[in-house]
């Protein structure tokens, strides 16, 4: 058993052999209606839980079909209908669930619910979004980077925005697996800094590179990324909207990075904000092989964390 709250937790050779055997599956798939069930049915017989505390459409979608090709099944649950959402312990929540499910996923908002939920659950507890991390979007991030440039060691990775979650495992998964990651953020709205001590620790000569420029960030980047400025449950700031504008990612921050470059987003977007069209929209745009993959690369974390890879 094995639980997913941060990439750290399955280490740089359980990643790597994840992303593999996401890519694997994938193709196998090839030309495969969309509710056909993988050949080898791993996981018929298993059941998931997924609690969301949090609105999804990608998260949601992505695992429940990851179950269903894999021959398993789940069963949704959200807050406002459960008992946790009525003042039952985190903790009890585990116990419980682990005598009628397989595997738990949860997409909340304080990281410190998931901790709890793996410390008394039983059964294997899978991040799908907290406050401090996101890993399975960063596992789909990072199969796309190899399908499209052949591998991600030694690439250079450049976000652009607010120093959030997302930003947060893009760094732990460069300390891990071997590419370079230069931040720009305004002041104010740095990632955490326990978090980019951590991936220095790592790291050793490759170090997450930290600015207040973009456009000195983004030259020679092989990945361009960034993501909403305004958060799920976050009020509308104008302050912070005033901040984050010289980050926006437009066609002529791009042209600062590698000719070939990709441009990254977890979805969604917010058109005009973070990103233009014309990036969005454009050929540069990775985004939506990026959606798909993240039903192929938790597929992969599901296996993992049931003990059915290697």
């Amino acid at each position: 058993m094995n639980h997913f709250l941060d990439l750290a937790d399955a280490g740089p050779d359980a990643l790597r052999s994840m992303l593999a055997e996401a890519q694997r599956r994938k193709q196998a798939r090839a030309g495969w209606t969309k509710g056909r069930v993988d050949t080898d049915r791993p996981l018929e017989g298993f059941v998931l839980a997924m609690i969301f505390e949090k609105n999804s459409t990608r998260t949601r979608v992505s695992f429940d079909m990851a179950m269903r090709q894999l021959g398993g099944t789940t069963i949704v649950m959200d807050a406002g209908s459960m008992q946790l959402g009525r003042g039952e312990s985190v903790a009890d929540t585990a116990r419980v669930l682990s005598r009628y499910v397989d595997a738990i996923m949860i997409r909340t908002d304080d990281h410190a619910k998931v901790e709890e939920l793996a410390r008394y659950a039983t059964v294997p507890v899978i991040n799908g979004l907290t406050d401090k991390s996101h890993p399975c979007q960063i596992m789909a991030d990072m199969l796309t980077v190899i399908e499209r440039k052949g591998a991600i060691e030694g690439t250079r990775w450049v976000w652009l925005g607010d120093g959030n979650n997302v930003l947060h495992s893009i760094i732990e998964a460069g300390s891990l697996l071997g590419f370079d990651v230069a931040a720009a953020t305004p002041e104010g709205y740095d990632p955490d800094p326990a978090i980019v001590e951590a991936a220095r620790a790592r790291a050793g000569n490759r170090p997450p590179l930290l600015t207040r420029d973009p456009q000195e960030a983004a030259k020679g980047a092989d990945i361009v990324v960034t993501d909403t400025w305004i958060s799920m449950g976050q009020a509308h700031a104008g302050e912070k909207l005033a901040a984050l504008a010289p980050y926006q990612v437009d066609e002529a921050l791009m042209g600062q990075a590698d000719k070939g470059s990709l441009f990254l987003h977890c979805l969604p977007a917010h058109r005009g904000e973070e990103v233009t069209d014309a990036v969005i929209d454009g050929p540069q745009s990775a985004i939506w092989d990026e959606a798909e993959n993240r039903l192929h690369a938790q597929k992969a974390v599901l296996l993992w964390c049931l003990g059915k890879l290697g």
